[in-house]
Parts: C-alpha cells; sequence; structure tokens
C-alpha cells in the first residue's frame, strides 16, 4: 500500500481558487473509493482554509496505480467544482509516502493553519474520520494514520504553549471585530462584550466555537439563524436564542458571525448551469442587509445615524456578498481579512512542536513499514523452528545409536533435554539474523516507498499532459 495526498489549501492557493476549486467536492473520497480500482480508502479534510484528500493506493512501485489515481481524483474534483481538469491538476500539492504522514501530523497540530496553533482543526479531522467511517471510505491504514494524528496533536497541545493562547480563526476574527465593537458598543466598562448583540448564522462546528468564544467575553445576547431549519435545535442545544426573521434579527444586531457554509453545498446530480445559479446566492446577501439597516434607521429615530454593524464571515464558501461592504454603516471582515492579520507565533514554541510532529511521524513511518519487516522475521523464526525439529530428530538419533551400543534406550528427560540444548544454540544465533533481515525489510521497503516519492513530482504533470493531449 502507498499513501497518497492531494492538498489545496491557502498556502498554496489565495483564498478565491480555494473556494473554487472545493465547490462540490465533499463527495469526492467515496467516488474515488467506488470507481477508482487502485484506491483501498479515502478520508476528506475539508474546512475554510483547506481542501485535501487522502487515499490509500494498492500501487506497485512504478507508481502507475499512483498516477492513474492522480488523473481520476483531479477529473473528479474538475466535474464537481466547474474548474478544468488540468486547474484542478495543477491545484493540487501531490505527496506519497513518508511525505503524507508527516504532512497530516503537521496540519492536525495546526502548524499549517491560517492562525498557526489553532485547536478547532484537530476536531475537523477526528470528524474528517469519522465521516469517511459512515461514508464506508476508510481503510485500516488510514484509521491508524488519522487516529495516530490526533494522537500527536493532544501531545503538541499538552507539551508545548502553541495552543494555550486559544489561538483559533474564530478567536481572530472576534479580537479584530471586538476593536470596533467595544468602544461604539454598549459593552462593559471592564472591556467585557455585555451589552453586544449578536447574530449567528449556521448551526456547524465554527458555529458552536464562536458561542463559547463570545460567552467567554462576556457576550450573552446571541441569537441563532438557520436556512436549514437547524436553529431551534442549536439554540436549545446551546442556551441562545433562534431568529426566525434574519432581517428583523439584523436590524438589531451589533454583530454578524456567519459560518454555515450553506453557498458551497450541493447534492449530486445537479446541472451544470444549476450549480453555477447556486453558486451566486449568498446566504446574507446585500438586499437584506439595507433593508436591516433601513429598519435600524427607523428604530434609531432623531439619533444622527444606526447603530454600526460588524460582519464577520468565516465560511470559505462566502456566506456574506462582498458587497455588503459598500453599504453604509456596515464592517465586513471575511477570510482574506483574517489571513493578512494573523498573528505571528514564537519560533523556539513552533520548533518544539515540529520536532513532536516530525517524531511522531517518523515513528508512525517505522511501524508501518516494519510490517513488512515483521513478515520476515515470522519467517525466519519459521525457518529455525523447522531448522530446530531436523537437529532433534537428528541428535536424538545419534543419542539413540549411542545408548543402543550400551543396551540402553534414551527416556523421555535425554529426549528433552537435547531439545533444549539445540533450541538454545539455534535461538542464541538468531537474534543477529533478525536484526540483520529487519534492516534488509525495511531498507527494502523504503527503496520501494522512495521509488513511488520519486516519482510523485511528475504526476501532476504527467496529468496535465494527459488532457492537453
Amino acid at each position: 500500500m502507498v499513501l497518497l495526498s492531494l492538498t489545496a489549501s491557502h498556502r498554496e492557493l489565495d483564498l478565491d481558487a480555494l473556494e473554487r476549486l472545493s465547490t462540490g467536492s465533499g463527495s469526492v473520497g467515496r467516488v474515488v473509493v467506488g470507481s477508482c480500482g487502485p484506491v483501498q480508502g479515502s478520508v476528506v479534510i475539508s474546512t475554510c482554509n483547506r481542501f485535501e484528500l487522502y487515499l490509500d493506493v494498492d500501487a506497485p512501485v512504478h507508481g502507475d496505480a499512483v498516477r492513474h489515481a492522480t488523473r481520476h481524483v483531479a477529473a473528479l474534483v474538475a466535474a464537481s467544482s466547474g474548474v478544468t481538469q488540468d486547474v484542478a491538476a495543477d491545484s493540487f500539492t501531490v505527496r506519497t509516502g513518508p511525505e503524507v504522514t508527516e504532512h497530516l501530523f503537521t496540519v492536525a497540530a495546526g502548524l499549517d493553519s491560517m492562525v498557526v496553533g489553532e485547536r478547532e482543526i484537530a476536531g475537523q479531522v477526528k470528524r474528517a474520520l469519522v465521516d469517511a467511517r459512515a461514508d464506508g471510505t476508510t481503510s485500516k491504514t488510514l484509521e491508524l494514520l488519522f487516529q495516530t494524528a490526533s494522537r500527536t496533536s493532544k501531545r503538541v497541545g499538552t507539551q508545548t504553549e502553541l495552543g494555550a493562547a486559544g489561538r483559533s480563526v474564530v478567536a481572530l476574527g472576534l479580537d479584530l471585530a471586538g476593536r470596533d465593537l467595544l468602544h461604539t458598543r454598549g459593552a462593559g466598562d471592564d472591556g467585557s462584550w455585555r451589552g453586544v448583540r449578536v447574530v449567528l448564522i449556521g448551526t456547524g462546528s465554527y458555529a458552536g466555537a464562536s458561542v463559547a468564544a463570545l460567552r467567554a467575553r462576556g457576550c450573552d445576547d446571541v441569537r441563532v439563524y438557520s436556512r436549514s431549519g437547524r436553529a431551534e435545535a442549536f439554540a436549545e442545544g446551546h442556551g441562545v436564542e433562534p431568529a426566525r426573521d434574519l432581517v428583523a434579527a439584523l436590524a438589531d444586531a451589533d454583530l454578524v458571525v456567519s459560518c454555515s457554509g450553506a453557498r458551497g453545498r450541493r447534492g449530486p446530480g445537479v446541472a451544470a448551469d444549476r450549480r453555477a445559479e447556486a453558486s451566486l446566492e449568498y446566504v446574507l446577501d446585500t438586499a437584506a442587509v439595507v433593508r436591516s439597516r433601513e429598519r435600524a434607521a427607523a428604530a434609531a429615530g432623531d439619533e444622527p445615524e444606526p447603530r454600526p454593524l460588524v460582519v464577520l464571515d468565516l465560511a470559505l464558501h462566502r456566506d456574506v456578498d462582498p458587497r455588503v461592504a459598500d453599504v453604509e454603516g456596515v464592517l465586513l471582515y471575511d477570510l482574506g481579512t483574517l489571513k493578512a492579520h494573523a498573528p505571528a507565533t514564537a519560533t523556539d514554541v513552533v520548533d518544539r512542536a515540529r520536532r513532536i510532529v516530525v517524531g511522531a511521524a517518523a515513528d508512525f513511518e517505522e511501524t508501518r513499514l516494519g510490517r513488512a519487516a515483521d513478515a520476515a522475521v515470522v519467517a525466519l523464526f519459521d525457518d529455525a523452528e523447522e531448522r530446530v525439529r531436523q537437529e532433534v530428530d537428528a541428535a536424538v538419533e545419534r543419542l539413540a545409536d549411542e545408548l543402543a551400543a550400551r543396551g540402553e534406550t534414551p527416556d523421555e528427560s535425554d529426549v528433552d533435554a537435547v531439545a533444549r540444548d539445540v533450541r538454545k544454540r539455534v535461538h542464541s544465533a538468531l537474534h543477529a539474523q533478525i536484526v540483520a533481515v529487519r534492516a534488509d525489510a525495511l531498507a527494502r521497503a523504503r527503496a520501494e516507498e522512495a521509488a513511488v516519492v520519486a516519482r510523485a513530482e511528475q504526476l501532476v504533470t504527467d496529468a496535465e499532459h494527459a488532457v492537453e493531449r
């Protein structure tokens, strides 16, 4: 088996390109397992700043199966997202073998995040594996890979100060919004967010994290809105209020946190023209904001102007129409803004975290590649047992001849003593053989991995040339 990953993230692409690429790609992992023979398993990580596909490929050393899988995935992503196949192939960073392991562990630890050290990604990695199980696409190797990634992330969190500051995309967004909120709204004198009225759009993991972060800041006036009808259940489970009329809720709000990602979702079988139409539908459009501002102005009465509105859009597939920023009295922060304001992290803290990640990845690869070595060691033990049996038979036969010359026969204790001596002698020589055989098997396994990895750089180029032909 060869591990293969295709990654598109904020580090390689701008957020607009990433949004186009990942639109509708949630089903790719399930489809590729069902339609590409060499692919034995897949797990998809899709977050606000990355789309990654991890594959367990039954690949020969020459890498044809890996090349085929990569081309196939590029075609599927192109079909689901509306980009061309060559654009899809060119957008992915392809990794194989040990590179896959170290990259996933790096991602799970928050070292590859827009906000370095954010802890939300750890939960997203866990949910990716849960979703793969539900889809029936995971494999034994991917199960072990993702579970080890989660354990490594926990080690980074407990053994370094990387996650101690509570860094996250949500926290960064609220920090930016807070600069504008606290001196223009009825916040508490102690700097808390008491008196800040918030409308939350969405009911997913980021919505839950947003409620927790708002409460930590002292905000106790949160209403949740969902186009999917989940607002009531979310509100009951999180101790907030549901909002049935979005425009009315906005008219009375100081801050909107939108993280539904609903604009990027679509079911299978949606026609291309309907996909294009759906891509224009924002969860929060300019018309709704304008109407809410008119209501706010009417409610303000003789006041010079209604209270300003801060909108925080945390969705990759923009929940909020960017033109909302042009509405008077509205400030819009999106992921592009957050990326530009992401704080730096102390180098020594990052270095400690990376050492944990690199060490864990090396241990995982040693274990994974060691399976071939273990098979060789088992074969060596089997051979040794056969040698013991043959030598014991021969030694007992010689002993019987010697005793027969004196008119005696060997008893059970004589046979046991011979067997112990032979087994001790054979096994004393076995340790050095085990070390040598295991080292040779590991070297061959690494060489096979290296042969595939060496050709990985050709995969994307080959896919592009195939499209051109």
